[in-house]
């Protein structure tokens, strides 16, 4: 089955193009059966980069799937077009009073790592997203600073500073083979990473409900899923287009900011050579197997979602 998805929305061609069904909404409106709504709470600076990695990872499923996408109520983004704003995105505030429930929920990362979650200016909003999440959405997975600010919120486990920059791609262990999120994986596989923060294991293995479902021993945990709150929290980044990385570096040099070399990315670790994919299948299998979760489990009729 596709995505739906305004077929003026950019990524609407994008995916089109790349061979990923998507549908219209007058096709979506001949369906008989009730698709899967996917809520992405997209706190990225470029957001139209950021929608076209999420949906072309859940829109690859055989379900169809209703993504809306939403933001911060109060804060502006500077690296979108406001009319792009306007067109496709609801406020959360919005969302919150039409009492919309959501299958599914992505929370995505921020680049404002350094600093303290109180300090962020819409940090009270954002747990007023967290605890909506509670009653209103069936599973929750937030990913790098999203995925740390939950595990914080809920769970008090706190994130490092980083003395460097860990950056590059990582292969991690499978450490939870019969989870259904890892259905088809490998024992280990490799996971963009770009970050200046860390949360700990130790720190993860003091909460009962907290389960480390892929790791590694060079950049910490990655997949941790949360039972009592609904919730996956993945700390790298899977999503990741074979350039992203290459982007981050390139920007970063032209700064004149200090950097290393993404690590394992580029053919013999040289920036001339042309960057090598080796996450897309992974990263298609975690996402499929989200979404199939919730097929799985998730209510159909939306108004017993969060009871």
């Amino acid at each position: 089955m596709p995505i739906k998805l305004p077929a003026d929305l950019p990524a609407y061609d994008v995916l089109s193009r790349e061979g990923v069904m998507v549908m219209s909404d007058d096709r979506a409106m001949r369906q008989d059966i009730r698709p899967l709504k996917i809520g992405l709470l997209n706190l990225m600076p470029k957001k139209i980069q950021t929608e076209n990695q999420f949906a072309r990872l859940i829109g690859a499923t055989p379900l169809q799937i209703e993504l809306t996408l939403i933001r911060m109520s109060e804060h502006q983004t500077k690296n979108t077009a406001a009319e792009h704003m306007a067109s496709f995105y609801k406020p959360f505030a919005e969302v919150k009073a039409s009492g919309e429930r959501f299958d599914g929920l992505l929370i995505t990362g921020a680049p404002i790592e350094h600093l303290p979650f109180e300090e962020v200016t819409y940090w009270q909003e954002l747990t007023e997203v967290f605890d909506w999440t509670q009653t209103h959405v069936h599973s929750t997975f937030g990913i790098c600073w999203g995925g740390m600010a939950m595990i914080h919120y809920f769970n008090d486990v706190a994130k490092h500073m980083l003395d460097h920059k860990a950056f590059g791609c990582f292969r991690h262990q499978n450490r939870a083979p019969a989870s259904p999120y890892l259905r088809g994986f490998s024992d280990d596989c490799v996971i963009p990473v770009s970050r200046w923060t860390e949360i700990q294991q130790d720190e993860v293995d003091t909460k009962d409900n907290l389960v480390t479902l892929l790791g590694s021993d060079e950049v910490g945990p990655c997949l941790i899923e949360d039972q009592a709150h609904k919730a996956l929290y993945i700390f790298n980044h899977f999503e990741y287009d074979s350039g992203t990385l290459k982007e981050e570096f390139d920007r970063d040099v032209e700064a004149g900011t200090e950097i290393n070399v993404p690590m394992n990315y580029y053919p013999e670790d040289d920036p001339k050579n042309t960057p090598q994919n080796r996450w897309r299948s992974h990263a298609h299998l975690l996402y499929g197997n989200w979404i199939n979760q919730i097929y799985q489990t998730t209510p159909f009729n939306m108004a017993d979602i969060g009871g």
